[in-house]
């Protein structure tokens, strides 16, 4: 990318102190714990950001040294880090991964343990993609629900093909989005280039899935098994057998077995259990949902509660208390 990628920002906040600049932090990225570790040095920041629960910019410069997690409550994205000016460096359990102006730095953000930002004047611009935007571009390039931690490459290099092509649309984006920008006044426009972004992330980075691509090309599911696919996503939240998805699909439960265990690598019962399981993930998630752990359980198929918990935890290495807790809202029963 070249020089105008450091062009100014217009600053919605900005000020002298470490406390004042975590909450104008905060605005943007959501709930934050910061701490910073040279608290004698002076401290010069401005913070702006942009967008909306889709896709969002945060351009934030300061003096540095100073860290922070995503506290509880916070909406889960892939926050895509630019660095401008001076270093960063994340932590993913005991792997340590340093971005530098040059590279992209993915990451889940419910997922990295702590970021810090080394004592030196610093610079980045942060997009925020709404997680489920690229869990439904898995969803739909590769024909199955992803499940657990998604272990995206977590940083791309602008020498890389990859990683230019990737870094050209983050450009892009960032300054149609900046400044209040020509991005800001098209909805339409932020769609289309929020789903390209998921695109390409999905196509192009690294990930747990990505043997599945060259895969897919010479595996193109057959039509009796798309059709019980969409069968079971129109009647996820209805109990129904293998039997009715087989009918449905116009085959026999022995050819539809055969189907998905060549073309999805999976059962169709192990197929619906993982979308029914990522469904009321997505209930535990949504902070405006008052039920019971227990209904949200019922609701989606799982009568028993120990073994769903046994699921979720494998399937998400969380217990669903713990989802439920980082949505912000209390578990009711």
């Amino acid at each position: 990318m070249t020089e105008d990628a450091s062009l100014d920002f217009t600053a919605r906040f900005q000020g002298a102190t470490f406390d004042d600049m975590v909450e104008a932090l905060t605005k943007g990225f959501g709930s934050l714990d910061a701490w910073r570790t040279g608290r004698e040095k002076p401290l010069d920041w401005k913070v702006g950001f942009w967008g909306d629960e889709r896709l969002s910019l945060v351009s934030n410069q300061d003096s540095g040294d100073w860290g922070a997690r995503t506290g509880h409550g916070t909406p889960e994205t892939l926050a895509i880090v630019v660095p401008r000016m001076g270093a960063l460096n994340v932590g993913f359990g005991r792997t340590v991964v340093e971005a530098t102006p040059g590279r992209l730095l993915l990451m889940n953000n419910l997922e990295s343990e702590w970021v810090s930002i080394q004592a030196a004047p610093h610079r980045s611009d942060t997009l925020s993609l709404n997680w489920t935007i690229l869990t439904q571009a898995f969803a739909a390039i590769l024909e199955r629900p992803p499940i657990g931690p998604m272990e995206l490459a977590p940083i791309l290099d602008f020498s890389t093909a990859t990683g230019q092509l990737v870094a050209n649309l983050v450009q892009t984006i960032v300054i149609g989005m900046r400044n209040n920008g020509p991005l800001a006044h098209s909805p339409i426009a932020m769609a289309n280039l929020s789903q390209a972004l998921a695109d390409l992330v999905v196509r192009l980075v690294p990930h747990k899935l990505s043997h599945l691509l060259d895969k897919k090309i010479h595996l193109i599911a057959p039509q009796h098994v798309r059709r019980a696919i969409e069968f079971m996503h129109a009647n996820i939240a209805q109990p129904f057998t293998m039997l009715s998805v087989a009918e449905a699909a116009n085959v026999s439960i022995r050819a539809l077995e055969v189907g998905f265990r060549d073309f999805k690598g999976t059962t169709p019962a192990a197929y619906l259990r993982t979308i029914r399981l990522q469904a009321a993930r997505e209930d535990l998630r949504d902070p405006s949902n008052r039920q019971p752990l227990r209904d949200i359980c019922l609701k989606w198929g799982f009568f028993h509660f120990g073994r769903f918990s046994a699921i979720y935890r494998a399937a998400y290495g969380e217990n669903p208390s713990d989802t439920r807790r980082r949505s912000g809202r209390p578990l009711p029963g």
